[in-house]
């Protein structure tokens, strides 16, 4: 299992400084503060939308909810490589929509500097459980304690994991004031693996995360109101289905291209305007 080194740069543009514009009238909340709402084991609700409307909602729940603010950076930078056996066993499990699955990764959180070898434990009662192993600085190759992590949370063989795919992104993400809710909202998805890329621009990734779900939740509130229904989405899922080519897509596509549908309108809008 290894993990390649990627050199990797999100520039923010003219509708990131609208977004950051839009974040700057929410009360702040910092990394110290965060710890009361880390939520490893919780429910999680997801949402796609195009990036458009997230100005519009941002400004309905800026009352509702603080931003996570680190270095006085709202839009915060993801690093994420992701790791799977040969026959795609972790992808396999999302696209055959087994009750139990897994995801592995390392993610790099640029504005802390901080990374994390992770694993992401979705469960039969539709629970999502996180164990994360800090790592010290850039891993190239696997090491006993990170062997010996996974091994300890994932039902495979560490030794036969290998990377499959990088993501990068940027993250907001709010709390709630009057529950134990975090919501993150991601946008300016990119992929790639060995030489080839692939981009979700135009839209956003909304996940309500909650120890118990709650329809009271104000930003499951605001989604109703727009007409905004859940959503399953896997960014490492996605990345697949848009970097490989012998893998099962076919449970993907609706939902993918309902992604391509919207990330072309809001190309269309934005070349029009």
């Amino acid at each position: 299992m290894n993990i390649d080194e990627h050199q990797h740069k999100l520039v923010k543009t003219q509708s990131h400084q609208q977004i950051e514009q839009s974040l700057s009238y929410f009360e702040p909340i910092f990394l110290s503060e965060m710890k009361n709402v880390s939520l490893l084991d919780r429910i999680d609700t997801k949402y796609i939308f195009p990036i458009s409307e997230l100005y519009a909602i941002l400004n309905q729940v800026e009352n509702e909810y603080k931003v996570l603010t680190i270095n006085q950076i709202c839009l915060n930078s993801y690093h994420t490589v992701y790791f799977d056996e040969p026959e795609f066993t972790f992808y396999n499990q999302h696209h055959n929509n087994h009750a139990t699955r897994y995801k592995v990764r390392t993610r790099q959180y640029i504005d802390t500097n901080l990374t994390f070898f992770e694993v992401k434990h979705k469960t039969n009662k539709k629970r999502t459980i996180k164990s994360r192993l800090p790592l010290n600085g850039a891993m190239r190759s696997q090491t006993a304690e990170v062997k010996e992590f996974v091994d300890s949370h994932v039902p495979v063989d560490s030794n036969r994991l290998e990377s499959k795919l990088w993501n990068d992104y940027l993250r907001i993400t709010l709390v709630g004031k009057s529950r134990p809710e975090r919501v993150t909202i991601d946008i300016d998805l990119s992929f790639g693996r060995d030489q080839e890329n692939a981009d979700l621009h135009g839209i956003a990734i909304a996940e309500v995360k909650q120890a118990h779900f709650s329809q009271d939740s104000y930003f499951i509130q605001q989604m109703r109101q727009r007409g905004i229904r859940s959503s399953s989405f896997s960014k490492y899922c996605a990345g697949v289905y848009l970097l490989y080519e012998d893998v099962k897509t076919n449970n993907f596509k609706e939902l993918m291209q309902k992604v391509d549908h919207l990330v072309g309108q809001e190309e269309y809008y934005a070349n029009v305007s």
